[in-house]
């Protein structure tokens, strides 16, 4: 079997290449790599500048999230692409679980406030007893409805193809999903990054969404279209916005939905590099162990969907 030569790049990393020696493969300098192990998710055209002169035939991405990749056309259909589907799940789950119980409880209000507030101050309620949309089924929908079930959660699953989300009360496909928004009690967002996603949160979804209902987004800021959201709260539309990504991000200082108290925003920490590292390692091992053995690899990226 052929030891790969794969290079880190633009950073370098212990972790990383110590996943790739377990892996069977070669920590190397990128102008003789088969592979590049990409650490800059904010770099595609560093990322294109280099593979203009490289000979690698895969290339791994950092993270889920690879909209930037595909409009700097940097994917092209020479190489093998992957990107870190499904790894993350968990901790990104586990932060939407936080803000779906932040929601719940209003704790928005009981953080600001500076005196004894006591029982009745906030209409808050239980997580048990609500009926939550997961829009989005791959790897942080899935976790997440582990996380919900033991809780006692309804849940309503959306996807592309309305396919069936073991535990669900009910799937949707995503044209439809509207007609569930009446008796939901929180959305939230975990779906990728494409054209077809853009502003999916609009104007008539919000109006569809209960005037208490929150909207929890731990996906993609351009999911939502921040300017409906902000008429929305304005009017108190919906309950609340709990959102770890935001369009524009970084949210400007100043930006109107700083000002809202119903509105939680985390500032893209759901999962943070220092969470993402041990991850991406494991992913990197058995990827460097398949493209040797000449096996799939883990996390293969669609062209044509862009993700």
């Amino acid at each position: 079997m052929t030891i790969p030569k794969v290079a880190i790049v633009p950073r370098s990393n212990p972790a990383l290449s110590e996943a790739v020696e377990r892996g069977g493969g070669a920590v190397v300098e990128p102008e003789g790599a088969d592979a590049l192990v990409w650490t800059d998710p904010s770099a595609p055209k560093a990322l294109a500048e280099l593979l203009a002169h490289s000979p690698a035939r895969w290339v791994q991405l950092p993270f889920a999230g690879i909209e930037q990749f595909v409009e700097e056309n940097v994917i092209d259909s020479r190489r093998k692409w992957t990107c870190a589907k499904g790894i993350y799940g968990h901790a990104t789950a586990e932060h939407a679980l936080a803000l779906l119980l932040a929601g719940a409880r209003l704790l928005n209000v009981h953080v600001r406030s500076r005196r004894w507030m006591g029982e009745g101050a906030t209409a808050s309620r239980r997580l048990a007893v609500s009926t939550v949309m997961i829009v989005g089924t791959g790897g942080i929908g899935t976790a997440l409805r582990d996380m919900l079930l033991p809780i006692g959660c309804r849940i309503v699953a959306v996807n592309r193809s309305g396919r069936p989300l073991p535990g669900a009360a009910q799937s949707l496909p995503v044209e439809h999903m509207s007609i569930a928004l009446p008796e939901t009690d929180f959305v939230v967002l975990a779906a990728p990054a494409t054209a077809a996603t853009e502003r999916l949160v609009n104007a008539p979804f919000l109006d569809a969404m209960k005037d208490d209902a929150w909207l929890v987004n731990v996906a993609r800021g351009t999911l939502v279209d921040t300017d409906a959201l902000i008429a929305s709260l304005e009017r108190g539309g919906i309950g609340g916005a709990a959102l770890d990504v935001t369009d524009p991000e970084p949210l400007p200082d100043g930006h109107p939905l700083w000002r809202f108290d119903d509105v939680i925003i985390t500032g893209h920490t759901a999962n943070t590099w220092r969470m993402a590292v041990p991850e991406l390692a494991r992913l990197v091992e058995r990827n460097v162990r398949r493209f040797a053995a000449g096996d799939e690899l883990e996390g293969v990226v669609d062209p044509a969907l862009g993700y």
